[in-house]
């Protein structure tokens, strides 16, 4: 699946059909794996730290989740881009999961979200298999501790593993258990939260615009302000740098 350079991540272009076949194509193929869904604050993570660029970019897919990552890659050339937002792919997987009765596995969140989240997925999808939920202590884990979720997650036969620890922890703990965890590793973010404690989500048609970060700003200002006051205005100069600096390539070949 081919991927555009957006700033220094490399994201496919890709759709919510295509990331699922390729998801049940990892789970055939007994690979262990991991999937990130890349936005603004990600791309502005990578684009300050070289590691955590370097650990985005070795994942097995990086998807266009946010809104600003579709624009950047149709700006660029690639007119077919599709956004792939984290919670539709989620749910997506999740009604193939129940579909074809792959175990799934969550890791993240507070005990608060990830119990309501359960609720969540048996009410949408009655007949998908939990084989297991963990609640991870917000620390840095003992290495006894992190063997024993890593033993519990592959004991409990999960074949898909939804990641919820937030943007860079998540990646770095795939990228830190590609190998050692028996199951396709997915990162959703605060999914578990939107879902598990029915918080208010942008509408559609935010979403479709872009402007999602200004429903979020508004209802979580004591958390965000920093995060979007930082990287926005900063991602928008850099990729117009990018953006030049792409057509003067092109115009002098």
């Amino acid at each position: 699946m081919r991927k555009v350079k957006v700033l220094k991540l490399d994201i496919n272009l890709a759709d919510k059909d295509s990331v699922t076949d390729t998801v049940l194509r990892f789970i055939d193929n007994a690979s262990s794996n991991y999937i990130c869904a890349a936005n603004v604050h990600m791309c502005m993570e990578a684009f300050d730290d070289a590691n955590y660029a370097r650990i985005v970019n070795s994942a097995s897919m990086t998807v266009p989740d946010g809104r600003p990552i579709v624009w950047a890659q149709k700006l660029l050339g690639h007119k077919a881009a599709r956004q792939v937002r984290g919670s539709d792919l989620m749910l997506e997987i999740c009604k193939e999961a129940e579909r074809l009765q792959i175990p799934i596995g969550l890791y993240g969140g507070s005990d608060k979200a990830i119990i309501g989240f359960q609720n969540f997925l048996r009410k949408q999808y009655p007949r998908l298999r939990i084989a297991c939920a963990i609640s991870p202590p917000f620390r840095k884990l003992s290495k006894a501790e992190d063997e024993r979720y890593v033993n519990e997650i592959n004991e409990s036969g999960a074949k898909i593993l939804f990641v919820g620890l937030g943007c860079p922890k998540q990646e770095y703990w795939m990228a830190e258990h590609n190998g050692k965890i028996n199951c396709v590793m997915i990162g959703i973010g605060a999914v578990f939260v939107f879902f598990g404690i029915t918080k208010k989500q942008a509408p559609r048609i935010m979403q479709r615009t872009g402007t999602e970060w200004i429903f979020r700003l508004a209802t979580e200002p004591g958390r965000l302000w920093k995060r979007y006051l930082k990287h926005n205005p900063r991602f928008v100069y850099h990729f117009f740098m990018q953006f030049i600096s792409v057509n003067a390539f092109k115009k002098n070949m």
